[in-house]
């Protein structure tokens, strides 16, 4: 009999797809897990390029997609909350739409995961070789995700531990940023003079061209807010923490997004050099006159990509199993041991290792080529939860005896303006010529998807 001061792994339980996975996670676990994961890596790397192209403006920019964000995660927050899923959104759309829709927004957003953890370990291994020169860089990948893989591996409690201890540094982290940048903004921090709103006279100076370009950067900077409800289906109590994470959304997108972007642009010269070359936050702390600020926000950086790593690794594996529990992949992956799909993690880890291999093998063709093929996925997928919401509104209704627990605002107006945002978002894209060619490349691969998918379920209903 286990010691009482020993953690035991709540016996597996079987979630709406009938998978047998453990309810290990904790509520402190996924509460802090809905208020870090929404901090990113792409907010801290990605963001300099949007301040250097929409200026001043990329606070309107973070804000009207921040607004798509927080439907999207709203509509997803009510079907979780009603049918709780590891297979979250591709769960959904299956049931709302069809197999052929779960297995497309499933398989392309666990293609847009693995590979999102190739990228996640080359950066960190960028900035560990940038301390420790001479050590190879794939051998910083390969130790990271071991690392992972193994934790992973292990229970979903250990996910949970690593998580909550990387969101509350990078909570912490950008807290104090926010916290420091208000103080010198009102001119109440030692040593600082405040700027006014000196900085904030062009508002869009390279013109609505600077614009789309920083909303589309934002757009992609919120990718990773779907893992959490992933995650909300191993917890203790799934539904509320489903409600939890998905009523707190408004504010921590407020706060973390529109408001850094709000004081790093009145802080800094929207075009200093500094902002894309060092990055907009050490750029503010730099400016700030705060010693050692890069090597302070390069550890942070580092912390907010080993997190994406673990999370990213845990979001893939949980997709893939609840895809082959439903019959929507090779079966192998759907085996469960001590409440872990290990198949599924390990597949999951060996795609990404390939991905960074890649990087490093073919770095001018198939590379580029894969990062390119993922590129708007994320907003394929909010496409596909927000038309799941629509059909699946009056089901959630009849089928739930009580008021639901998350209800979509004004539905169903605001879910088809979501839908109408999405739309226009994909318009922008075929406009630029850079974001064409995933939009073109993600098109591809989605219709593919779609199409082994119809297929599939063409087979299988004349079985």
């Amino acid at each position: 009999m286990p010691h009482s001061s020993t953690p035991v792994e709540t016996p597996p339980t079987h979630d709406a797809d009938g998978a047998s996975l453990s309810h290990g996670l904790k509520q402190r676990h996924l509460s802090m897990i809905a208020l870090g994961g929404v901090i990113g890596a792409g907010l801290f790397v990605g963001s300099g390029a949007g301040i250097a192209a929409a200026g001043p403006s990329i606070v309107i920019a973070y804000t009207l997609s921040g607004l798509i964000v927080m439907l999207v995660m709203r509509m997803l927050g009510e079907m979780s909350a009603a049918y709780p899923s590891s297979g979250s959104f591709s769960a959904h759309a299956e049931r709302a739409i069809g197999p052929w829709a779960g297995f497309t927004a499933g398989w392309s957003f666990w293609v847009l995961l693995c590979t999102a953890v190739g990228l996640e370990g080359i950066g960190a291994a960028k900035i560990v070789t940038g301390w420790l020169p001479g050590t190879p860089e794939w051998a910083w990948v390969a130790l990271f995700m071991a690392v992972f893989c193994a934790t992973n591996l292990a229970a979903v409690r250990n996910f949970g531990e690593f998580e909550f201890w990387f969101a509350a540094l990078k909570v912490g982290a950008i807290s104090l940023f926010l916290v420091l940048g208000v103080l010198a903004i009102a001119g109440v921090l030692p040593g600082t003079d405040s700027p006014g709103a000196s900085n904030l006279t062009d508002l869009l100076p390279n013109g609505g061209q600077g614009l789309v370009i920083g909303l589309l950067a934002s757009v992609f900077a919120y990718g990773g807010l779907e893992t959490v409800t992933i995650a909300a289906a191993e917890s203790e109590n799934p539904v509320r923490g489903v409600a939890s994470a998905v009523r707190t959304a408004m504010w921590r997108i407020a706060l973390f997004y529109v408001g850094s972007m709000a004081v790093i642009v009145t802080l800094v010269p929207w075009d200093s050099e500094e902002v894309v070359t060092k990055g907009p936050y050490v750029a503010a702390l730099d400016h700030l006159g705060i010693p050692g600020a890069g090597q302070v926000m390069n550890v942070v950086v580092l912390v907010a990509l080993l997190s994406a790593m673990n999370a990213n690794i845990y979001g893939s594996s949980r997709i893939a199993h609840s895809l082959v529990e439903r019959g929507q992949g090779p079966k192998a992956l759907a085996r469960v041991s001590g409440g872990v799909p290990r198949p599924a993690v390990l597949t999951s880890c060996f795609f990404g290792f390939v991905c960074v291999l890649l990087s490093y093998w073919r770095p001018d063709d198939v590379f580029p080529w894969l990062l390119n093929m993922i590129g708007a996925v994320i907003l394929v997928v909010w496409f596909f939860i927000a038309v799941s919401q629509l059909l699946l509104r009056r089901r959630i209704e009849r089928e739930t005896p009580q008021q639901p627990v998350v209800r979509m605002w004004a539905f169903p107006y605001l879910t088809w303006l979501a839908l109408a945002g999405m739309t226009a978002i994909f318009v922008l894209m075929a406009r630029e010529p850079d974001t064409r060619v995933q939009l073109y490349y993600t098109g591809g691969m989605t219709a593919v998807l779609a199409a082994v998918g119809y297929a599939r379920q063409r087979r299988r209903s004349h079985t």
